[in-house]
C-alpha cells in the first residue's frame, strides 16, 4: 500500500530511508514531481508573496546577528515581505492549521514513521532569501523537507559531542545547562569539518536526523516546508505513564511544602521516602506493555 513516507521517498523503498533514520544519516531525493502535487500545487505555496498572501498566523523574522531561528522579532503578513527583501528570512509555523491537505500528511508521516502518539507534529515554512541560511546548529527534533522554490545548500555533519539531546543548540549561544549534563565534549566553535554537502531544488527532498550538525545557505530565495517531529524519548514514555499512575494517589498528589526550615524539611524528606518506597513496592509488577498501552491510541 503507497504510504505518505513511500511517496516522499519514491524512487527509493522505504527500507533505505529507515536504514538512514535508524543510524541517523541523513538522506536525500532530488526530482520528486507528480508524487508530491497534492502539496506542491496547493495555491499558498506557489511563492513566498501568495504564502505572506493567505498566512493569517504569526510569522518570525529571523534577525541577522546570528542568523538563527533563536533570534527573530514577530511581524505581520503586511511587513514580512518588506524585512524579507532586506535579507531576513521567514519562518512560518503550523501550516497544518491553514491546510487540511498538510495536516493529513503531517499525520499519516507520522504514523509511517512509527512515532510516539505523544509526538509534537508540526509543519513549518521557510522562506529564505538569496544569501541567506541559518547558522550552524543542532535540533532535538526529526525533520524531512521538501523544498518547493528557489536552491538551498545543506552542510549536514555527525554530532560527537552529543548523542540524542533533547534540547536545540546553536554554535556560539550559550549551551542549555541540561544538556551540557550529558555531552561528550566541549561544544565546537564552527561546523565540524566532516561536514557532507546537499544542494536542494524544487522537489528534492531531505531528511535531517535528530541531532546532527547543519546549517544552510541560499543561492536563490528560497521557499521549503519542513516536517517537524518532537517525539518523546523513552524517558517521556516512562514519565508520561508514570504521571498518570502517581496521579491516582490522592497523598502523591498532595501539594509539597517544607521547605523554609531545617525541622520542615526533615518532615518533607521523610515524606517523599515514605511515598518513595511505596512506589519501589509496585514497581516490579509493571511492565513495557502498560507503560505504551498508558501512552499510545494506537496499541497493536
Amino acid at each position: 500500500m503507497k504510504t505518505v513516507l513511500s511517496t516522499l521517498v519514491a524512487p527509493h523503498q522505504t527500507s533505505e530511508f529507515f536504514d538512514s533514520f535508524e543510524n541517523d544519516k541523513p538522506f536525500y531525493v532530488h526530482n520528486l514531481s507528480e508524487g508530491i502535487n497534492e502539496i506542491t500545487d496547493l495555491p499558498m505555496l506557489e511563492s513566498i508573496e501568495s504564502l505572506l498572501n493567505n498566512w493569517s498566523l504569526p510569522i518570525k523574522a529571523h534577525l541577522p546577528d546570528v542568523r538563527d531561528e533563536a533570534s527573530f522579532i514577530n511581524i505581520n503578513a503586511q511587513d514580512a515581505l518588506k524585512v524579507f527583501e532586506n535579507g531576513m528570512g521567514l519562518h512560518f509555523n503550523h501550516a497544518e492549521k491553514l491546510s487540511p491537505v498538510i495536516d493529513q500528511w503531517l499525520k499519516q508521516l507520522r504514523i509511517d514513521l512509527g512515532l510516539s502518539a505523544l509526538t509534537n507534529s508540526r509543519c513549518m515554512l521557510y522562506a529564505t532569501p538569496a544569501g541567506g541560511g541559518t547558522a550552524a546548529h543542532f535540533d532535538q527534533n526529526i525533520n524531512i523537507v521538501l523544498q518547493l522554490t528557489g536552491e538551498k545548500t545543506w552542510w549536514i555533519s555527525d554530532n560527537e559531542h552529543v548523542r540524542n539531546p533533547m534540547t536545540r543548540h546553536t554554535i556560539g549561544l550559550p549551551c542549555d545547562p541540561e544538556l551540557e549534563s550529558y555531552i561528550n565534549a566541549q561544544m565546537p566553535d564552527s561546523m565540524p569539518e566532516n561536514k557532507k554537502e546537499i544542494v536542494m531544488k524544487a522537489g528534492s527532498l531531505l531528511f535531517v536526523p535528530r541531532g546532527s550538525w547543519h546549517m544552510t545557505s541560499a543561492k536563490t530565495s528560497a521557499l521549503s516546508l519542513n516536517f517537524t517531529f518532537t517525539a518523546p524519548t523513552w524517558i517521556d514514555l516512562l514519565t508520561s505513564a508514570l504521571r498518570g499512575r502517581l496521579a491516582q494517589s490522592s497523598h502523591w498528589r498532595e501539594t509539597a511544602i517544607g521547605f523554609n526550615d531545617e525541622v520542615n524539611y526533615q518532615i518533607a524528606e521523610n515524606k517523599l521516602n515514605y511515598l518513595l518506597n511505596d512506589l519501589k513496592e509496585d514497581l516490579p509488577s509493571w511492565r513495557a506493555r502498560d507503560i505504551l498501552n498508558a501512552t499510545e491510541c494506537e496499541p497493536f
